[in-house]
């Protein structure tokens, strides 16, 4: 029985890769340094999960020991401005996201978040774009800065499961990247993928089901029907 969605957040309910590249290259220059990331570059860095990982990654791929970096001031300098870009409402929810979340409010499925970024970024996306706080509309919210092991690992999703008190086989999870399918996978749930732009060189060989838009799957009767489930 479907009981719960639970939703990764960046390139998941919104495509956010572009806002934090931007945040990413704005910040650089304050800390001396001369990178600046095309959307290639990103999307390759992507493969690499959590903010701080890939600028670690970046270091050592142009042949610099990221120990020299104030890597934790850069990051806590770009959340901010990524922050500033996104809590005006600039970036939107992806198409179909928001009437799902509506309907499976009024049909009384439960709804999660289960997320590698943080719990700020999360609340100014809702915020700037329902104009309201996350826990309004998610019951449970699991971060990336309260588990020990980022995504491809389980940490995330198992949190959001336990904090449910539900199966992992009544969830569904929402997922962008190859990772976040791993991380949805391994901890039990079927999981259903939607590509950003940004991943959508993925291999999504695991996924439970594989969609182009989320207008395909707008409301509850949609994803019953995709799923055969009741």
């Amino acid at each position: 029985m479907l009981r719960a969605l639970v939703f990764d957040v960046d390139g998941t309910l919104a495509e956010t890769e572009e806002a934090h590249r931007q945040a990413f290259n704005e910040t650089f220059p304050e800390f001396g340094l001369d990178w600046n990331w095309d959307r290639d570059r990103y999307r390759h860095l992507l493969k690499t999960t959590g903010g701080k990982e890939r600028m670690r990654r970046h270091a050592a791929e142009i042949g610099l020991n990221a120990d020299d970096l104030p890597i934790a001031e850069i990051h806590a300098r770009k959340t901010a401005r990524y922050g500033e870009l996104i809590e005006d409402g600039s970036v939107p929810l992806r198409p179909g996201i928001e009437s799902l979340l509506q309907d499976a409010r009024s049909k009384g499925i439960r709804l999660a978040v289960a997320t590698t970024t943080n719990l700020p970024n999360v609340e100014r996306l809702i915020q700037g774009t329902l104009g309201c706080s996350a826990s309004d509309i998610f019951e449970v919210i699991a971060a990336g800065d309260m588990v020990k092991s980022k995504k491809p690992a389980p940490d995330v999703f198992e949190l959001a499961v336990k904090n449910l008190s539900l199966s992992p086989r009544d969830c569904l999870a929402f997922e962008d990247s190859r990772n976040g399918l791993l991380s949805a996978r391994q901890a039990g749930l079927p999981c259903l993928v939607c590509p950003s732009w940004y991943t959508s060189r993925h291999d999504f060989q695991e996924a439970t089901a594989l969609v182009n838009s989320y207008e395909e799957v707008r409301n509850i009767a949609a994803l019953m029907a995709m799923f055969e489930i009741a």
